[in-house]
């Protein structure tokens, strides 16, 4: 038998204006985001706003539907759109947060699992980390890339059938 241990680094902020960089207006974009969020089944708001490699700040917010799960999360709208608008440019970063029951939520909100491989999948795509930024009202959590979030993700390379 082999042990192995994966490790990831997380980096928790108590407040925006601690984050490095410029990540504090990401961070504002996510939580005006949220106000466009069409919810009206889980009352659940979330926003996203990522910064591509140009400096573009793209924004998106959940979709719900009532057929579900037919639905989008924001992450994946930021995304997509990014993708279909801006194609070739990396995403540098994006900030999640969310807005439930008339405030934001203290603790930070983080991807569901298929935006964590949809990110995963553009991270691995343009040969570049994403830094995701996860927004609560009491912390923010922040790691250098989307691979932290997701370490063992299905991968290309097994449709192939080959592995490598």
């Amino acid at each position: 038998m082999k042990v192995e241990e994966l490790r990831i680094i997380i980096y928790t902020y108590e407040d925006a204006s601690d984050l490095p960089g410029d990540a504090e207006l990401l961070v504002k974009k996510a939580k005006e985001a949220t106000k466009n969020a069409w919810a009206p089944y889980s009352h659940f708001h979330v926003g996203a706003a990522l910064e591509l490699e140009n400096g573009e700040i793209v924004t998106g917010n959940n979709q719900e539907n009532v057929a579900f799960p037919s639905g989008l999360c924001a992450e994946r709208v930021a995304l997509f759109y990014a993708g279909s608008q801006y194609p070739g440019l990396s995403v540098k970063r994006i900030a999640i947060a969310a807005f439930s029951e008339g405030e934001f939520i203290a603790e930070p909100v983080f991807p569901c699992g298929d935006c964590r491989h949809v990110l995963l999948e553009h991270e691995n795509r343009v040969k570049k980390p994403i830094e995701v930024i996860m927004y609560g009202e009491k912390l923010i959590k922040l790691v250098k890339s989307a691979s932290d979030l997701l370490p063992l993700p299905f991968d290309y390379t097994l449709l192939s059938g080959s592995g490598k």
